[in-house]
């Protein structure tokens, strides 16, 4: 397994991975995906052969803060060291560097545990608006 950069001919892969995992805010669009991508710092493939087993996307100053915003792996490659390896790529080893994220899923909590995330009681949120899907009328 190889953990990199995102390539061009991967993002197709990675989108229909998330949208097969359940996320649709900003992946249910192709182009609008493909933006998200452009205007994030870290954006990593986990590939065997020419594979997408797993995603990754992240912002980062680099200096003091982390943020990952998407961490998505196959479900028949989870549980053998894809995620690890993807976080462990994106955080790199600047300690200095305070990552957050937000555990949705429910039974994900535990995995990111696992990696040094515990629970904050210091985070808060201000969600941003959903765009709803309007239906054209017949």
């Amino acid at each position: 397994m190889e953990i990199r950069a995102i390539q061009p001919s991967e993002v197709e892969a990675a989108r229909r991975l998330l949208v097969a995992s359940g996320w649709e805010h900003g992946v249910s669009d192709a182009e609008e995906f493909r933006k998200l991508l452009s205007r994030s710092q870290v954006a990593l493939v986990a590939v065997e052969g020419s594979q997408v087993l797993g995603f990754l996307r992240a912002l980062c100053d680099g200096i003091a803060n982390g943020y990952i915003s998407m961490l998505v792996v196959a479900e028949q490659h989870r549980r053998k060291g894809v995620g690890r390896a993807l976080i462990k790529a994106a955080m790199g080893d600047d300690r200095r560097i305070t990552w957050v994220l937000r555990a949705l899923p429910k039974g994900v909590a535990a995995f990111y545990e696992k990696l040094g995330f515990p629970k904050s009681g210091v985070a808060m949120e201000r969600p941003g608006a959903r765009r709803s899907m309007s239906l054209p009328k017949v």
